[in-house]
């Protein structure tokens, strides 16, 4: 048999009236002011999707806000319950949902996700988690943010009981059978009676598993931690590649954390987010992409949102045009450490002032992949071909742009074998390619039959 051929995979992120950087999306014509809360606005742009065969959607979440919060992080749907109302309104794309490891019990997230993985017939993924925003404790009746490190001990720990409990029932544990009077096999259900360092858990869950077996994880986090987190329980990577060659980096490294872990690495599937945009000539789509950045700039707005790394630190108070101000040591160290770290390093080694620092950090970036559809086509397949992807999660400013890229773009990449022209399932993992995972109890119980046989033998 030969192995099937690889192409490229695609994911659409919803931000419905713009997310961080796009703070004037809610002011386009063709985006309903009330977007990121209303459901048959997700559920159109979900069917375009589809049509266009993509694998997911992609709907990212906080527990945090502030009055200088994006417009779709200020009033947006939770996920989950967005998620089942999509699934009952499409067919073949992938769902894939944001829940934290921080502010979430594993028995709650583990029935959450395996309700919207049978509501959609096995079409569920999870973007875990820990939570950056130390203003989130705040939110949980809790004094204090995690720190970095409990944060992503509690992350593994988390996943690995609502891996458990998926497995709470052996596929063959309803047989359903009428005529015998039989629906249920009690010795295909199995407690999981877990006792970690963050979380005890008893099980059983109550829920079957779905077709693909468990929901699909995504995972995000650019840190030591965070990478290891990926390579330990990640099958779909969501990142942000700053180039080609960062991006081949990124790729063998968190293969490489895969392979330390036991894994195989062919089960983990690395897909950054990127912006695209398309015109008739490279000249014309360079042009709107710089009006789609020029929309978005409000220093005042990026000053305020530049804090967020730092715990929503006010930077106001300083004088802009002064050198970098010095900051303690704890200032991002419970929110987001690695990109405060940075931060930090950067102005520093680079004399920077306050203002340099924050239109450094806060400035858009042009995208490899802007420019007529033969150019960004080349583009994806180069990045794809190249191994610093496996696939992208890709951002549109106006469903109309999304149209454009699906009647112009993917063409191409179909011609080029590159992408698919058929869903080849109806679940998310048969579409990604991913394989189901066994039961493991049913594996268990597998092992010992066949060594029993090698011991009758």
């Amino acid at each position: 048999m030969t192995a099937p051929t690889r192409q490229i995979k695609f994911g659409a992120i919803l931000t419905g009236v713009g997310g961080p950087g796009a703070h004037g999306t809610w002011k386009e014509p063709e985006i309903p002011g009330n977007a990121s809360v209303d459901v048959h606005w997700y559920i159109e742009q979900a069917r375009r999707a589809e049509a266009a065969k993509f694998d997911h959607i992609f709907i990212v979440d906080s527990q945090f806000i502030t009055p200088d919060s994006p417009p779709h992080y200020l009033n947006r749907l939770e996920p989950l319950t967005l998620l089942s109302a999509i699934a009952v309104a499409t067919k073949n794309i992938g769902l894939v949902g944001t829940l934290t490891t921080s502010y979430n019990e594993p028995f709650n997230v583990a029935r959450r996700l395996a309700s919207l993985d049978l509501i959609s017939g096995g079409r569920a993924g999870w973007n875990v988690v820990t939570s950056g925003d130390e203003g989130t404790a705040g939110n949980y009746s809790k004094e204090e943010h995690f720190d970095y490190d409990t944060r992503y001990g509690r992350a593994l720990e988390h996943v690995r009981v609502v891996q458990g409990l998926w497995d709470s029932y052996e596929d063959d544990a309803f047989p359903r059978d009428r005529e015998s009077g039989v629906f249920f096999d009690p010795s295909k259900q199995h407690k999981l009676n877990h006792r970690g360092e963050y979380f005890q858990v008893v099980g059983p869950l109550n829920l079957e598993r779905s077709p693909q077996g468990q929901p699909v994880i995504f995972q995000a986090g650019d840190s030591e931690q965070g990478r290891d987190l990926g390579g330990a329980i990640g099958e779909g990577i969501f990142t942000h590649a700053a180039s080609f060659e960062s991006g081949q980096q990124f790729y063998a490294d968190i293969k490489q954390r895969a392979v330390k872990f036991g894994r195989n690495p062919d089960g983990i599937l690395i897909v950054p987010g990127v912006f695209i945009v398309v015109g008739d000539t490279d000249a014309e789509a360079r042009e709107k992409e710089n009006e789609i950045h020029l929309s978005n700039q409000d220093f005042t707005k990026s000053l305020a949102q530049f804090g967020r790394s730092f715990g929503w630190h006010d930077f106001s108070q300083y004088d802009l045009d002064a050198p970098f101000p010095e900051l303690t040591d704890d200032l991002g160290a419970k929110s987001f450490k690695t990109q405060s770290d940075r931060i930090r390093s950067y102005a520093k080694e680079n004399g920077l002032s306050l203002r340099e620092t924050v239109l450094h950090f806060t400035k858009p970036h042009l995208s490899p992949f802007v420019g007529t559809p033969e150019t960004v086509a080349n583009e994806l397949a180069r990045w794809f071909e190249g191994r610093a992807l496996d696939g992208y999660n890709v951002s549109f400013r106006t469903p109309s742009e999304f149209d454009l890229f699906a009647s112009t773009v993917l063409p191409i990449l179909q011609e080029r074998g590159l992408f698919r022209t058929d869903y080849e399932a109806t679940t998310l993992r048969g579409n990604l390619g991913l394989p189901i995972p066994e039961n493991r109890h049913t594996a268990e119980r597998r092992k010992a039959g066949e060594l029993a046989g090698a011991t009758v033998s």
